[in-house]
């Protein structure tokens, strides 16, 4: 039966992936953003409803529910300082305006609820209390808890690949060789269609897991063997605390340590399902739940093709300020910085933007590697993303989505004047962004435009730019030379 649906959490991993398969069962889609923006480049924004809002805001959600039938809950903050009390707000908000409004479902996917009796780790602690809050907002809930999510561009999946193929001999915490039980995303998502139909009385949890349960250490082993790895060695160790995991894990993963730490204070637990009642609602899969090695599989694939549908990335980094570039470098009483060059290029402008939209990533940035690496290995050493995040998609670029250590902030090839601006995402003492331009020249030809803007944060800022000004001729200026340079070669 087609319903009338509410996704939060639309520009994040899961609800990325949930819209379109709701669409494709028959139903009507209501998607909150706090940037709409970010959704502008996806396929199936012109089959939704957008509305700006956020779930921290009562009157965006209060007119977000109107006229809804189930709303799903899929925002967390891990990346955000004080993530538990953001969550609970949330939750609170979400469901007063569910219930006020008359919304007939919530469907909230929260973590599996450890099985070995521990306290909980904040990350679940902070997941069941938002359960617990929609289970007792007066509306009925479906509350999914799941551990492991495996999928290509998911935060978990990408630290195990990441440890597993990076490291073939790893000293590891004891939690190497908790029980997991991971699920396949296609499964969650699977779920999650399917809850749109559940009795309407139906106020609960549900444990999803997919068919193998593993320690960490065997889902590792059997990752290399899908891979085709030589067998690794894990050594674990007593003194290596899930917070000082979390620092081997930003070093050696794209995932930042403000990501990771609560991901891996979860592992301490035996992550297994005491149920699997959902089957009685909504059947498994045709085919039955994916296999482990299966779910690896597929995930590898997708990487390897350079189709990955939603990343953990897509979501911004928590504390990161989201200012849009003024377009007056001098809003702020001069202190704004500016590198801005210019070049004409042979190359026509369709064969300059391709070139413009296709960097970052394997493709690199077009200038002095060496100082974009350190830079990107400074940056993960005092927590930040670094370059590791690379491309969603080697040809393609959306509104939102993260590219290396920047963020798609616009996104503009319908005019005369194409843009592509990021905004930084690295830790730096201010704000910054890079504007790359391009419009048609003469005689065929086309005009390349580039805009470096720092805006600095007090002294320390000012410091900043000044350390890094000799290196800009080098580094902006070798970009400048080498994007034409690339987009004048005869296309392969």
């Amino acid at each position: 039966m087609a319903v009338r649906i509410l996704v939060t959490g639309t520009t994040g991993y899961i609800g990325g992936r949930l819209v379109p398969r709701l669409l494709d069962a028959g139903h009507e889609v209501r998607a909150l953003a706090r940037d709409p923006e970010k959704l502008r480049g996806v396929p199936w924004r012109d089959r939704v409803e957008v509305v700006r809002g956020d779930v921290t805001d009562a009157e965006a959600m209060a007119k977000a529910c109107d006229d809804i039938d189930v709303l799903y809950y899929l925002v967390h903050s891990l990346q955000r300082s004080s993530f538990e009390s953001v969550d609970r707000k949330g939750a609170l908000i979400t469901a007063d305006a569910a219930r006020a409004a008359g919304v007939g479902r919530i469907v909230y996917l929260g973590g599996l609820r450890p099985s070995d009796g521990e306290d909980l780790s904040p990350h679940l602690a902070s997941r069941s209390e938002v359960g617990e809050i929609f289970l007792r907002s007066g509306v009925p809930a479906a509350v999914f808890g799941a551990a492991v999510i495996l999928g290509a561009g998911s935060a978990s999946f990408e630290m195990l690949r990441y440890l597993t193929e990076r490291l073939p001999v790893m000293v590891t915490p004891q939690w190497v060789d908790r029980r997991v039980q991971s699920i396949a995303v296609r499964d969650v998502l699977h779920y999650l269609v399917g809850a749109a139909d559940l009795p309407s009385e139906l106020n609960r949890t549900f444990d999803i897991g997919g068919p193998d349960v593993l320690t960490y250490r065997q889902m590792m082993q059997r990752y290399a063997a899908v891979a085709e790895l030589p067998h690794r060695r894990v050594l674990p160790v007593p003194f290596l605390t899930p917070k000082l995991s979390s620092h081997w894990v930003n070093v050696v993963t794209p995932v930042p340590r403000k990501l990771a730490a609560p991901l891996i204070e979860s592992l301490v637990h035996e992550m297994v399902c005491t149920e699997h009642d959902i089957a009685r609602y909504v059947p498994d899969p045709d085919g039955g739940l994916t296999p482990y090695d299966r779910a690896v599989e597929l995930a590898l694939a997708r990487v390897r093709a350079g189709e990955v549908e939603t990343r953990w990335s897509d979501a911004a980094v928590g504390d990161t300020p989201a200012d849009p570039l003024p377009s007056d470098p001098d809003w702020s009483g001069g202190s704004a910085f500016v590198d801005e060059r210019r070049v004409e290029a042979a190359a026509d402008p369709d064969r300059l933007w391709a070139v413009v939209t296709g960097i970052g990533g394997d493709n690199g940035w077009y200038s002095f590697p060496l100082a974009w690496s350190v830079r990107g290995w400074l940056d993960r050493l005092v927590g930040g993303v670094g370059l590791r995040r690379g491309r969603r998609n080697p040809a393609r670029l959306q509104v939102g989505e993260a590219l290396d250590w920047w963020r798609v902030e616009a996104l503009d090839d319908t005019g005369p004047e194409r843009l592509l601006r990021l905004r930084a995402e690295m830790r730096v003492p201010g704000r910054a962004w890079l504007e790359l331009g391009v419009s048609a020249g003469s005689d065929g030809g086309s005009v390349y435009r580039q805009r470096a803007v720092f805006v600095p944060h007090g002294l320390a800022g000012q410091l900043y730019w000044w350390a890094v000004w000799p290196f800009h001729g080098i580094v902006f200026g070798g970009m400048t030379r080498n994007i034409v340079t690339a987009a004048e070669r005869p296309a392969p």
